[in-house]
Parts: structure tokens; sequence; C-alpha cells
């Protein structure tokens, strides 16, 4: 299976779901995963994925700009994907908000796309920031996460 994992990460907590989900991964197969910041991904280069995620710290309630615009102009690129996932952190009582709002967007702009599991959303320590770190009790779930979507 050949895996994307786009993400934007602010203070890196994102960035290390990212990798923990493409542990899990891997760690099932030999599974082909391409893991970069939104901010690197080229929409113009054409290629194909059995599944694409995406994570996103959650801001007030919503996924980030960055990733707001990349699912935006999906329909548009020439980037082909069979199915998708997405995730998110968090702090305080912000559970999924992020997480339903990607789904909502990429239901809207992709109808056609099959959504491979419901989202993963992780805590993150702290109130009023994000900085972290990733709560303990969490951290098992991101490779869970990567396992069940590759054994179905």
């Amino acid at each position: 299976m050949k895996v994307l994992i786009v993400y934007y990460t602010k203070y890196g907590n994102t960035e290390k779901v990212a990798n923990l989900i493409a542990e899990g991964i891997t760690s099932v197969d030999e599974h082909e995963v391409t893991v970069k910041n939104v901010k690197k991904i080229q929409l113009k280069k054409e290629d194909s994925y059995d599944l694409l995620l995406i994570g996103s710290p959650n801001h007030f309630g919503r996924h980030v700009g960055s990733i707001k615009k990349f699912i935006n102009k999906l329909p548009k690129s020439q980037l082909r994907v069979n199915a998708y996932a997405v995730f998110d952190t968090y702090i305080t009582a912000d559970f999924e908000k992020a997480v339903k709002k990607m789904e909502e967007q990429i239901s809207e702009v992709l109808p056609e796309l099959t959504k491979a599991n419901p989202g993963l959303s992780i805590k993150v320590e702290g109130t009023g920031t994000s900085k972290g770190p990733i709560v303990k009790e969490d951290l098992p779930k991101c490779q869970k996460f990567g396992i069940k979507l590759v054994q179905g």
C-alpha cells in the first residue's frame, strides 16, 4: 500500500503524531509511506496513493488554513488517492472538532472519495497553548491508528 501523510504543525505535536502513525503502518508490512509538511507538497506533480492521511492542530475548533487550502486544491490537483483519513491534535475540550471539520470539507470537495477510518484526535497537554507535549496515554493510539488503517 502506498500512503501519503500530510500535516501542518506549529510546535511539532502534529508532526510527531504523523510519524507515529507512519510507524504503525510500516510495522504491519512493507508499505510505502511518505510523511510531508503541507508546505512542502507539490500538487502539480502527478502521483497516486492508496491512502491519504491529513493532520492538523485544532485551531479554535477547526483545522488550520494551510490544511483547508490543501483540501480545497485536491480536486484540481495531479494527486490521485483511493481513500482518506484525518487526525488532529487538540487541547482542553476540543476533542475531534478539527477531525469532523476536515471530514466535512473532504466530503464536500471530493464526495466520491472513501473514508478509510473515522478520524483520530490526540490530546496535547496545556491550557491556552498547544506547545505540548502529547498526553502520554494518547501516544499508543497513533501507532494503533496506523495499524488499523492498513489492516482494514
